[in-house]
């Protein structure tokens, strides 16, 4: 006759009734625990209030909680750890939605600016109406500044420009360029009556039907009526 005592049942070992502790909860070994958690749930359910059946339950569970325990313990991946792990890396990385992709700005053709350069004017006598009508326009309005000394200047040398400005268009057909002529022209022309002004004061004849303002204004309006001439 044995004398000594059954070895206890470990985690996994067999229980009195032969099952083991997964087998009494009905789950696998590699079962998470939140299958453990609901397995035990369920079979607590169904015995009811059997006080020697709970507890049986309650041994069962216990046992496989220090099954796991022991394994993370001894550096060990629980087998529950293992298929978790495996069934992770067999899904499929979710489809991320593909981002719109940025239009390309169209490349613009490189635009290349040249400095301006001066340039001196065409000079041709001119013919015809363009050569006439600065010679009546201008001799006429030298004429009243000579003549006239009532006559304002400036008004007299403002129709003189404007004479210019629309001869030369008629010639070149540039306005702007017609303007800018003309008005180069004026400014000469007054510095230059300025100059002479000053140079002659000293020596200037008392008798001299002449104001101060129609010596300066003559070499504007000579100028004038050479720019309305020869500029092409």
């Amino acid at each position: 006759m044995n004398q000594g005592f059954p070895p206890a049942p470990g985690p996994t070992g067999p229980a009195a009734d032969g099952q083991n502790p997964y087998e009494r909860l009905g789950i696998e070994p590699d079962a998470s625990f939140d299958a453990v958690q609901a397995a035990r749930a369920a079979r607590l359910d169904a015995v009811g209030e059997d006080p020697n059946a709970r507890s049986r339950i309650e041994a069962a569970y216990d046992a496989v909680l220090m099954d796991r325990l022991k394994e993370r313990q001894q550096g060990k991946v629980s087998s529950a750890a293992r298929s978790a792990s495996q069934r992770e890396q067999a899904q499929p990385a979710p489809n991320r939605p593909a981002l719109p992709s940025i239009p390309s700005l169209p490349q613009l053709p490189a635009v290349r600016i040249s400095a301006p350069t001066a340039q001196l004017p065409n000079l041709a006598l001119a013919d015809g109406r363009e050569r006439w009508f600065p010679l009546a326009t201008h001799g006429t309005l030298l004429v009243l500044l000579l003549a006239v000394p009532s006559l304002p200047a400036d008004l007299l040398l403002a129709l003189a420009t404007a004479a210019t400005v629309l001869n030369l268009q008629r010639r070149n057909g540039r306005f702007l360029a017609a303007v800018g002529w003309s008005v180069a022209l004026l400014v000469v022309g007054l510095l230059l009556g300025h100059l002479l002004l000053v140079a002659l004061a000293p020596a200037l004849p008392p008798a001299l039907p002449l104001s101060p303002f129609q010596l300066e204004g003559i070499p504007a309006l000579v100028l004038l009526l050479l720019g309305a001439l020869l500029i092409a």
